[in-house]
C-alpha cells in the first residue's frame, strides 16, 4: 500500500500519514479515545502494531494535532480486502467542525483508490454520538455487534 500523501486541506488545515518519530504528538488526541494508555504503553503498542500494517493519519489545523484515525488494510473472508479503522477520534475541543468527517473520507477514497472493497470498524456501545455521526454523516451501517471475553 502507497503512504498517503500530505494534503493541504485550506490555509490553516492539513492532512498528513505520521511515522513512528512522529507519534507523540498525537497522543493527546488519541487518549481522549484510549483513555486507558499511558504515552509510554501506547508507544510500545503502536511501534509494534506498524509492523502489522497499522498506519496513521492525523488531521492538523495551525500545526496542531485536532484528529487522529489509525487504520489497517486486512484481508478476511466476510469483508475481503478492506480497511479496518481501529481508531478515529476529533479533540474534544474541535469537534463539529467536521474533522473527523474529512478524515474518514480520506480514508475511504484511498480504499477505493487501492480497489478495497470496503471501509468497516466498531464503536463502543456508550458512544451513541459517534454512532450517529457515522450513520447519518458517513452513511455507515451497522453490519453486527464484537464480543469479547476477558481472560
Amino acid at each position: 500500500m502507497k503512504k498517503f500523501k500530505e494534503t493541504q486541506i485550506s490555509d490553516t488545515v492539513t492532512i498528513k500519514e505520521l511515522d513512528t518519530g512522529e507519534l507523540e504528538q498525537a497522543f493527546p488526541v488519541l487518549s481522549q479515545l484510549r483513555t486507558h494508555l499511558t504515552l509510554e504503553a501506547y508507544l510500545k503498542l503502536v511501534k509494534s502494531m506498524v509492523s502489522d500494517g497499522y498506519r496513521i493519519i492525523c488531521l492538523f489545523e495551525n500545526g496542531n494535532t485536532v484528529a487522529y484515525a489509525g487504520f489497517a488494510a486486512q484481508l478476511n473472508l466476510y469483508y475481503g480486502a478492506h480497511i479496518w479503522v481501529y481508531d478515529l477520534v476529533t479533540d474534544k475541543a474541535r469537534r463539529g467542525c467536521g474533522y473527523g468527517k474529512l478524515l474518514l473520507s480520506y480514508i475511504e477514497k484511498y480504499a477505493k483508490d487501492n480497489f478495497l472493497s470496503c471501509v468497516a470498524l466498531s464503536s463502543g456501545l456508550q458512544r451513541e454520538d459517534a454512532h450517529k455521526f457515522y450513520e447519518n454523516s458517513m452513511d455507515y451501517q451497522k453490519t453486527s455487534y464484537v464480543f469479547k471475553k476477558l481472560l
